[in-house]
Formats: structure tokens, C-alpha cells, sequence
């Protein structure tokens, strides 16, 4: 468990909070690439560590991330014209490009000083694997973007799953490194089957094992850690074991076992001290594997106008009970809740906006999830006395090369060897 000083220093990402400072020294996600597709097209409301955004398209292809509020008189800048390579203010006509510049004040006169003087907060911004990307630190310290794990080469397909979650991102994250909760809460869409491996259906993920309790093992790295958790399987247990490896890609990010037809990734990022955004990926480097994202998101029951409105936020909330369906959990069914995010954001949401970890009673499966705790406020702590942030320092290893890992193994195999690209490089934090 921890203090509630230490938990504070662990979810708190608003102004000069530590953890928050710390993950400006990162490319951060900001929305997805398809939601600015088009050029002189609507502008988009966006939120990040507890700012407000706005992310446009010019006329040139060029993306532009602003602070939403107009610097005149704070009207917001969402409502603006996108035209001619500028972002206009319905209010009076102010305009601004990409970088922030002023480059049209309608209501004042030709000539005016106030043009050169004022200049609208602008972040740089990148594309990769289906997400825009922006910097928020300091300029002078901005490091070169990096191709997220999805992303090896452009053409990789990658399906993504977006969904507003109602509380702070620590818990979410540490939902996403928890393997032992699989077993129970999504029982019905991970069922133990006679297969050889983890698989993937249209309708769930059948698994070669019904072991509720595996055994985790942990590994620090320089970006953040590996753990594996490790069950018996149903087929052979006296010689096999049955490994699922998740990488912990600091600050948010993790790469989750993968099946026969697609890896997988999360990213939890932090809109403000208690609201989440959380994406999900879907990728396999081989063209005839993967996923649609119309399947991907019907699978996830996560499809915008259906299952989330058009800001992505649930349409299944706390104050509905998530429309769990009792009668279907007497036919069978574990939760009653439809898609496994959702399941997911029952439990997350279900403890608060912001949990209290000083009253947690952690158990032999939440190695990785004590890990996380201790690791990341530790990190927080070093930045804030002027270290380097966490996954920064050299030798650093490409996101490109690291893998999650799933499958039967003999006993004799030692996970540690099972998953990144290049174990070579591997470096112990």
C-alpha cells in the first residue's frame, strides 16, 4: 500500500505536479489522426494533463495544437473557422496559424502593435501509428519522435479503440498490468479451451488454460519493467507451463499478451487528476492478420454512435449500472456488461475518481501492480529533484523492437528469453 502523500504523487498530472512534469519530457497522445483527416476541417476539443486543446488540419496538411481559449476575450477556439491556413475566432475574427502566430485581428486597426505582441500557446505535433502526437515540455529539452511498438513500419494496420474513462490514470494503468483479473471479470470473453494457445474469435479469446492464480515474476528494464504471469495449462501440465508476458512502457503504455491474430497495446493517458483516455490497440505486422477497426470496435462493444457518443464517452455509466443484465449472468454470463473495456471501467470507476491506496490489501497477483507504484513515485520523486524522467536515459531501447509474449513452454524455459525483438539490447533498470 501506499501513503496518501505518495498516492498523491502518483495520480496528481495538473500544472506543476511532479508526475505530470515528468510526463512532459514524453511525446504524449493527444486524439487520433482520424479525427483531423481533413483539411480546413473542423477543428477538435482535445485535453491533456489537465489542459485544454484544440487540434486542427490547415489548408497545407500542417496540424496545429492550440489552447482552446482565445487570448482576446477567452472564447473557444472549437467553434473557429478552419480556413486559408488559419484557425479564425467567431468573437471578433482573431487569427491564428499552426504556431500560434496572430496572423489576422479583424477588430483592430491595420497597423496594430497588438498583432506582433500577442501569440496563442502552440505545442508541436507529430503523426504515428494512427495518433496525433504533441510535445508539452520544455523546447529546448524536445527529443526527436519516436514510432510507437504498433508502428514498425507506416503500412502496419493498426485498429485503435477510444473510450473516456471517469477517473485518474494510475488506476486504469494499473488495470492494464493486472493478468490476474482476466481470469474472473472476463471470464465469458476469455474462456480455458483445449487450444494450444491464446486464439481470437469474432465473439471472444478462448485460452489453453483455467489456472485463476498464476505465478508472476518481475523484471525492471530501462523503459519501465517486464512481468510475466504464468499458469498451468490444460494440456500436459507436468512438462508445460503457460506464459503471458506484459511490457510496462513508462509512463503509460503497455503491451499486452497477444493471440493468433493480433498483438496488443494500451495507452492510459491522463486528461486531468481524474478523467482517463483510454486507447486500444490492435496490430499484427503481417498483412493477412490483424483486425478491422470496424470489427475491433464492435468487438469491444467501443463503436462511436452505438456503444460511445461522439466525444467517446460511454453510453453504459456508473449512474446506469453500466446496463448490467442480471438475467444474462443467471444464463452464464460473468458480468452482465457488454465488452471488455467496459467491464474493465465498471471496476475502475467503481472505486472513485481517485482511489485511496493507503486502505489497498495487495496480494501475492499484484506483484506488478506494487511494482508499478513503488517504480513511478519513486521517478516522480527523482524528476522533481532534477533527475531525468523515466524511459529517457541512454542506453534506451527503439519501442519498435519490444514485444509482449504468449504461449505453452516447456518448465525449462526461462520466460526472461520469451517476447522483445533484440534481448541483446535488454538493459535492467
Amino acid at each position: 500500500m501506499l501513503t496518501r502523500e505518495q498516492n498523491e504523487l502518483l495520480c496528481r498530472v495538473e500544472g506543476s505536479a511532479p508526475m505530470g512534469q515528468l510526463m512532459r519530457s514524453h511525446w504524449l497522445p493527444l486524439c487520433l489522426s482520424e479525427e483531423v483527416l481533413e483539411r480546413d476541417g473542423a477543428p477538435v476539443r482535445a485535453r491533456l494533463l489537465g489542459e485544454d486543446l484544440v487540434v486542427f488540419r490547415d489548408t497545407n496538411g500542417r496540424l496545429g495544437v492550440l489552447g482552446e481559449f482565445c487570448p482576446h476575450r477567452g472564447a473557444s477556439l472549437s467553434f473557429g473557422r478552419n480556413e486559408e491556413c488559419g484557425l479564425r475566432c467567431l468573437y471578433h475574427g482573431w487569427k491564428f496559424d499552426v504556431e500560434g502566430n496572430v496572423i489576422d485581428m479583424s477588430s483592430e486597426p491595420a497597423g496594430s502593435a497588438m498583432k506582433q505582441a500577442i501569440r496563442q500557446k502552440s505545442y508541436p505535433a507529430r503523426e504515428g501509428g494512427g495518433f496525433v502526437w504533441i510535445w508539452m515540455g520544455p523546447a529546448e529539452r524536445m527529443r526527436e519522435f519516436e514510432p510507437p511498438a504498433w508502428a514498425p513500419v507506416p503500412s502496419v494496420r493498426a485498429s485503435v479503440v477510444k473510450m473516456h474513462a471517469a477517473c485518474n490514470w494510475a488506476q486504469v494503468l494499473e488495470g492494464s498490468i493486472d493478468s490476474a483479473h482476466s481470469s474472473s471479470l472476463h471470464s465469458s470473453e476469455m474462456p480455458a479451451a483445449q487450444v494450444d494457445s491464446a486464439r481470437a474469435t469474432q465473439t471472444s479469446w478462448p485460452r489453453p488454460s483455467n489456472d485463476k492464480a498464476p505465478k508472476l515474476q518481475f523484471q525492471p528494464t530501462s523503459y519501465g519493467f517486464r512481468y510475466a504471469a504464468i499458469r498451468k495449462p490444460i494440456l500436459n501440465p507436468e512438462a508445460n507451463q503457460y506464459i503471458r508476458t506484459t511490457l510496462f512502457i513508462a509512463p503509460f503504455t503497455v503491451l499486452i499478451p497477444p493471440n493468433d491474430q493480433y498483438n496488443l497495446a494500451q495507452m492510459l493517458v491522463p486528461l486531468d487528476d481524474v478523467n482517463t483516455m483510454f486507447y486500444w490497440v490492435a496490430w499484427h505486422p503481417d498483412p493477412a492478420k490483424g483486425i478491422s477497426q470496424e470489427d475491433w470496435r464492435r468487438f469491444c462493444a467501443a463503436t462511436v454512435s452505438v456503444d460511445l457518443d461522439e466525444n467517446f464517452r460511454k453510453k453504459r455509466t456508473l449512474e446506469n449500472r453500466y446496463l448490467q443484465d442480471r438475467a444474462a449472468m443467471k444464463r452464464g454470463d460473468f458480468t452482465g456488461i457488454k465488452g471488455i473495456p467496459t467491464q474493465d471501467m465498471a471496476m475502475w470507476e467503481s472505486m472513485g475518481p481517485m482511489v485511496d491506496r493507503s486502505r489497498d490489501r495487495p496480494g501475492s497477483s499484484d506483484v506488478a501492480v506494487v511494482q508499478f507504484r513503488r517504480m513511478m513515485v519513486n521517478a516522480a520523486k527523482k524528476f522533481d529533484e532534477g533527475g531525468p524522467a523515466i524511459g529517457t536515459t541512454e542506453p534506451r531501447i527503439a519501442h519498435v523492437k519490444l514485444a509482449s509474449f504468449e504461449g505453452i513452454v516447456p518448465k525449462t524455459t526461462d520466460w526472461r528469453t520469451l517476447g522483445t525483438h533484440d534481448l541483446s539490447e535488454e538493459q535492467t533498470a
